[in-house]
């Protein structure tokens, strides 16, 4: 107890008597500042060769890391866009291929002479080999309408060929409206001129479409779309079908013009009329057979040929009450 009243008491007293100033004492307090900051300090080892070398590695190393960083490019820093050096490499463009056109037609259809155009018997229109020629094709299917088919394009083996594959269902979107569905198809696109202009396909001097193709055994519609501009004929086209055997041989396919149909948005017309193959705007495969199930179908090429042998100019006949305008 004795000892527990002194060490009070000295608290006591110290709390009484304040403690000396800087102002007052300067000597002292740098005497008793400096005692204890070197009590305090832990004791640093004398710097060796090997920590000197660690410490000048990791200088160079920070220096060099600042230096890459001054290279790379901010995320915040954005790259300078021109719209109007865009806009004019992009008119050049089309004068140039307006020129090259222009040149063309002066040597003759698509840049050929003219004799050996006239004396040509078949034509490879389109063919697969790279992933420009698939550019050139678009796909689609019922999903448009809330359908649950699917269709996909891409590269055959070896990229010698396009392999056309997906499902098709059959079941009708849940949309009150739609009471029908299951369809899958592959397109052309339309091909384009200088200044966007659209262009056709002149197949007059043939009278035979020729594919090469391998399915597993569906009927195909063969769809082939002239070029207008009239609103009122956006969905008409003419059709045929394709079958194909299914196994692992290709199979090749030649269709007559004369035996395409007319067709208005799905159903085949009553009054007939006969191809222009002079106006080819696109053409394209259509699966609906109503078979659910996984589909494919490999084309290798799809081109046109002349058939000395086939003859017939059209295979559907008319009449007055069926196409009143063809007598007139």
């Amino acid at each position: 107890m004795a000892l527990v009243h002194k060490l009070l008491n000295g608290m006591c007293i110290l709390r009484k008597y304040p403690q000396p100033s800087v102002a007052l004492c300067p000597f002292l307090s740098t005497r008793v500042a400096g005692y204890c900051s070197k009590s305090l300090q832990k004791p640093v080892a004398t710097p060796s060769k090997g920590s000197s070398q660690r410490h000048t590695e990791e200088a160079l190393q920070g220096h060099h890391q600042r230096e890459v960083a001054l290279d790379i490019t901010s995320p915040e820093e954005k790259p300078e866009v021109s719209f109007d050096k865009a806009i004019t490499d992009e008119i050049k463009d089309h004068f140039r291929r307006l020129k090259d056109d222009i040149m063309n037609h002066w040597i003759g259809p698509e840049g050929r002479p003219l004799q050996e155009v006239l004396l040509e018997q078949a034509k490879v229109v389109w063919q697969f080999r790279g992933k420009e020629d698939l550019d050139k094709w678009i796909v689609t299917s019922d999903k448009t309408i809330g359908g649950r088919s699917e269709v996909f394009l891409k590269m055959g083996k070896n990229n010698q060929s396009a392999l056309l594959y997906g499902t098709l269902s059959s079941e009708a979107p849940h949309d009150g409206e739609s009471g029908r569905s299951g369809y899958c198809s592959m397109i052309s696109k339309v091909p384009r001129g200088p200044f966007e202009r659209k262009r056709s396909y002149d197949w007059s001097q043939f009278n035979t479409l020729y594919l090469r193709v391998r399915g597993d055994g569906r009927p195909w519609m063969v769809n082939i779309r002239e070029d207008t501009d009239i609103i009122q004929r956006k969905n008409q086209m003419y059709s045929y079908f394709m079958f194909t055997r299914g196994g692992p041989y290709w199979q090749e396919v030649k269709i007559p013009f004369s035996k395409f149909f007319f067709s208005n948005q799905g159903r085949i017309r009553d009054a007939q009329y006969q191809l222009l193959v002079d106006k080819i705007s696109s053409i394209g495969f259509t699966l609906a057979d109503k078979v659910d199930g996984p589909f494919f179908l490999e084309i290798d090429f799809i081109g046109v040929f002349t058939d000395p042998a086939h003859t017939e100019e059209f295979a559907y006949e008319n009449s007055p009450v069926l196409n009143p305008r063809l007598f007139k």
